[in-house]
């Protein structure tokens, strides 16, 4: 029977949309009425359209693509291993993206590859996750996923101490940091973004026969590591290239998804995809926004909002579907 329930939710996010891209505009170190944007675009002089259309705009069009990339990952890295909490912030593998894009930095390399490095250490990172988890318990996946960012992590931290004076903008970055933005960036992260969710999007057919199990999907038809490791290399480079411009954002790539799953009560991955990529987006510039503005003319590290958000609705969550089994 047709549900409506992803069209009404759809719907629902793309009016948010409008109205927090809208509000997201007029709040910052200035505050704006609609009309006040309104006159600052059409009838402001060069600064005050600069204001707008290269500070704010393009960190706007930033956080979403990052949402974007982090929750679509997200979502497929719990489809590849089976396990509700395979987010690739909780299992080591944007840890490894980082390190990967700190090492860059360290050796005086570019941006754009801040996530080329970051994508091959998150992709080493991933191929060993991978073995592990066909023989490894859900407790031991995330036993293994926290060590190896605790370990990754001291790596970061040691080589930022060294640094010292200088490295507050890298700690800055380490706890997830929009303020970065640029149309160049913008450019960089659609490319890897359209990539990935065409990639995610061509193959949901396969990723619905994954949920049955690999015995399942080689009956009919479908060679399920060798699908796997493509998609797990995949999901690595979207979150490479968003580690690489904002550092370690948690939670959205965890929650992202069981609130799709949860609300339109479907698994399939040809709706799951492409919701999760848009909640993702909607989510990270809600948080982005609140990080400007709540102790204005402080910012906040967005990954600070992101995990306040984030580690109740993930309790909330994980309560429901335990009282619901």
């Amino acid at each position: 029977m047709y549900s409506k329930k992803p069209f009404i939710f759809t719907t629902i996010i793309f009016v948010a949309y409008f109205f927090i891209i809208l509000a997201s505009l007029c709040l910052g170190d200035e505050n704006l009425s609609p009309i006040e944007l309104f006159n600052f675009l059409v009838r402001g002089d060069e600064i005050q359209r600069m204001i707008i259309l290269e500070g704010r705009l393009p960190r706007i069009i930033m956080a979403i693509l990052i949402g974007m990339l982090l929750a679509s990952s997200g979502a497929i890295t719990q489809t590849i291993f089976s396990n509700p909490i395979a987010d690739p912030y909780i299992i080591g593998i944007a840890s490894a993206a980082t390190f990967g894009a700190f090492l860059a930095y360290l050796v005086g390399l570019g941006d754009v590859y801040f996530g080329i490095v970051g994508f091959i250490c998150a992709s080493i990172f991933s191929f060993g996750i991978f073995k592990v988890s066909n023989r490894a318990s859900l407790v031991t996946l995330l036993i293994i996923g926290i060590a190896a960012s605790s370990f990754l992590g001291a790596f970061t931290s040691f080589f930022t101490y060294l640094i010292g004076e200088d490295s507050f903008k890298i700690v800055t970055w380490l706890m997830g940091n929009i303020g970065f933005a640029s149309w160049f960036r913008v450019v960089l992260l659609f490319i890897p973004l359209t990539f990935c969710i065409c990639y995610f999007y061509k193959h949901k057919n396969e990723l619905n026969i994954l949920l049955s199990g690999d015995d399942e999907a080689r009956n009919l038809g479908v060679d399920a590591t060798r699908l796997k490791i493509k998609l797990l290399v995949v999901s690595s480079l979207a979150v490479s290239f968003a580690v690489a411009f904002t550092g370690l954002i948690g939670f959205v790539g965890l929650i992202i998804p069981h609130i799709v799953r949860l609300v339109i009560k479907n698994y399939n991955n040809a709706l799951v995809i492409p919701l999760c990529t848009l909640l993702g987006g909607l989510f990270l510039i809600i948080c982005d926004t609140l990080a400007r503005t709540l102790l204005a003319p402080v910012i906040l590290p967005i990954g600070i909002l992101t995990a306040f958000f984030g580690a109740p609705i993930f309790l909330f969550l994980a309560l429901k579907s335990r009282s619901m089994l």
